[in-house]
């Protein structure tokens, strides 16, 4: 007779790494510019300012969206949603990535209507507030830079600060120039130019977190050599039904049938798999279903194209 054992050994010997203080200091910095452009920019009269607090805001929306999802994924699972929130952060970096792109967009217009019709700016006044952003937003980001190289969410916040910390300097270098030559299409210039640098780093964004709603194999890991790992386990004949999605930005899962004629030798055997997955995969959530691969009750088998 046909035996089949499911296990869903998972480890949590990990705990995920809070950005709240990191989020709380990010948030009230970036408000404080806000008002600090949309005072000067009301003394000077000057648009440019005005338009860059709008822009500064949604920076603020930004980080509320990643510290939200940073916050519900850490939710417990129930009986509705069984992983819990964890999903969240791949979408929260969707969406960062969107607002970003939305904003190099509103950039990208004003600065060709201002190649076209050049506008003055407010000399010595819109640098040091330039110089300031800078200052703020590479503070921020540098809060994130460390968690960005595993977190997609963390890494959309880090990008999301990093592009408005160059949109700021090349603001800094085209007041410079414009005082010293007067030439006005150094502003749109440059800025046309960093818009280029930030959208191919916000659409390698993008494509990530995409391929994580779609349940792609996250990058960091290869389907074939997991594969490999299971079929030489001692007494794996057959390895089926492999499937490795991202449970969230820094979370993996995997389900698994292995066909074993002698059986599970036993929980020591899966908690060796388990333990093996985490260490050389980074896979945290692993499902298996063993089976003895008695013909007469064969386990349906999905196309081999899976993985």
């Amino acid at each position: 007779m046909r035996i089949s054992v499911v296990v869903d050994h998972h480890s949590h010997s990990h705990v995920p790494k809070t950005y709240n203080r990191a989020f709380q200091i990010g948030i009230g910095l970036n408000i404080g510019f806000v008002l600090i452009e949309v005072a000067f920019g009301l003394i000077t009269q000057s648009l440019a300012l005005l338009a860059d607090a709008g822009h500064n805001l949604s920076d603020v929306l930004g980080l509320l969206l990643a510290w939200g999802a940073s916050y519900l994924g850490q939710l417990p699972p129930n009986q509705t949603y069984t992983y819990g929130w964890r999903r969240s952060s791949i979408l929260a970096a969707l969406l960062n990535g969107i607002l970003l792109l939305l904003a190099m967009g509103g950039i990208t217009w004003e600065a060709l209507r201002r190649l076209q019709e050049p506008t003055p700016v407010p000399g010595m006044t819109l640098i040091w507030v330039a110089g300031v952003g800078v200052v703020i937003n590479t503070l921020t980001a540098l809060l994130f830079f460390s968690g960005g190289k595993k977190d997609i969410n963390i890494r959309g916040a880090f990008l999301h600060m990093a592009a408005d910390a160059l949109v700021s300097l090349g603001v800094v270098f085209a007041g410079i120039a414009i005082l010293l030559t007067g030439w006005l299409w150094f502003d749109p210039a440059i800025s046309l130019v960093i818009v280029v640098v930030i959208v191919v780093g916000t659409w390698n964004l993008l494509r990530d977190a995409l391929g994580l709603i779609l349940d792609r194999v996250p990058k960091h890991i290869e389907p074939l050599a997991v594969r490999t790992f299971l079929q030489e386990l001692p007494g794996v004949a057959q390895v089926h039904d492999l499937h490795i999605w991202g449970m969230s930005t820094t979370e993996t899962a995997l389900t698994a049938h292995l066909v074993m004629p002698e059986g599970c030798p036993g929980d020591s055997f899966l908690t060796h798999i388990s333990e093996e997955l985490h260490h050389h995969f980074d896979i945290d959530h692993p499902t298996l279903q063993v089976e003895t691969g008695d013909q007469q009750y064969p386990c349906p088998l999905e196309p081999d194209h899976i993985v």
